[in-house]
């Protein structure tokens, strides 16, 4: 239920002002008629305050009912209702003080109908402020809800993308330590001892949505000690970083799908020593992380595999950030660069 314009204290000084402003008017107007004061204030005051209780109602009863569009007829009927009763009473009372005079009762008498037009007048200012007002809170709470399912989608659909990515790179390594089972046991043992550091450590940082970049690279070295189980001395990471940009934030496990890409299509069809990059700067007060692997046209294959790695990395960058140029990647010689922009 919104609440009424008079809740608000700024809007309250306003009403109360004004009121007193015009009752002050009024009762001039009358006095400088010929009125006597008595009488002009007593005017001014019964009339002002059976108006303003008026007006009051009328913003009251739109609170619990708020005219559509096509109903704002109900404005201009509850308008000429109430404004009609208040000037009933009004003529009314104020043919009951006592003591009037001949001039007062003429003036009076004379009055009735444009009292009765400023009453319709004020009346339907009131209705239609008031529907103003509450369509206004209406709109700002439906914008809210709409704000707050966004969000619950969002954040829905970030926890799904980071679930994901376990049973992706789990995937791959419970078939490297199928295939190291039978002819390196031992290496399989160590690599699942490994695993299960790995994803003990992952566990602890499902309820983190951030951590700072020193964080995000321990778990990436517990990462690449499985891979190196998995390719021994072929696999030779490297890792520079800026000692400023240890302390930036980024969005948890957003590194690990990368490097394995990088690892996935680094080391195909090679032998030898192959070198993965990882490096961190701060650039325009902005996290930049790029991930290099060798990139060689010739021997990469046509098929790449889902893309799941580096589309999970966008999409979690576009929900949090709303930004699809976060992420870049370029061919320099040899070289595959991902480059990772994160806003700080």
């Amino acid at each position: 239920m919104a609440k009424t314009p008079l809740s608000q204290k700024r809007f309250l000084f306003i009403f109360i002002g004004s009121w007193l402003l015009w009752a002050t008017v009024h009762a001039y107007v009358l006095y400088s008629l010929g009125i006597q004061w008595q009488f002009a204030f007593a005017d001014s005051g019964i009339t002002n305050l059976l108006l303003c209780s008026a007006c009051m109602l009328i913003s009251n009863n739109l609170q619990y009912y708020l005219p559509k569009k096509e109903r704002y007829w109900y404005i201009l009927t509850i308008s000429l209702f109430i404004s009609v009763v208040v000037w009933l009473l009004v003529r009314y009372l104020l043919k009951l003080l006592p003591g009037t005079d001949v001039q007062y009762q003429n003036v009076l008498q004379q009055s009735f109908t444009i009292r009765y037009c400023v009453m319709f007048l004020v009346t339907a200012f009131m209705a239609v402020i008031s529907v103003l007002w509450y369509a206004f809170e209406e709109k700002k709470k439906e914008t809210q809800r709409e704000h707050e399912t966004s969000k619950l989608a969002r954040e829905a659909e970030l926890f799904k993308l980071r679930q994901q990515l376990q049973p992706h790179f789990l995937f791959n390594s419970l078939n490297s330590i199928n295939a190291l089972i039978g002819s390196k046991p031992a290496e399989a043992r160590i690599m699942v001892q490994q695993l299960s550091s790995f994803l003990r450590s992952t566990l602890r940082k499902d309820e983190n949505q951030w951590v700072a970049l020193q964080e995000e690279l321990e778990q990436l070295e517990l990462y690449l000690g499985i891979e190196k189980v998995r390719f021994g001395n072929r696999l030779q990471p490297l890792v520079k970083t800026d000692a400023d940009s240890l302390k930036l934030k980024l969005p948890a496990l957003l590194l690990q799908p990368l490097v394995e890409n990088a690892i996935k299509f680094g080391l195909y069809g090679t032998i030898g020593e192959t070198i993965i990059e990882v490096h961190s700067s701060i650039i325009n007060n902005q996290l930049v992380i790029a991930i290099i692997n060798p990139f060689d046209s010739d021997s990469t294959p046509d098929e790449k595999g889902t893309g799941f790695g580096l589309q999970s990395v966008k999409r979690r960058l576009y929900l949090l950030f709303g930004r699809n140029d976060l992420v870049e990647t370029e061919i320099q010689g040899s070289q595959f660069i991902v480059s990772v922009t994160i806003p700080q």
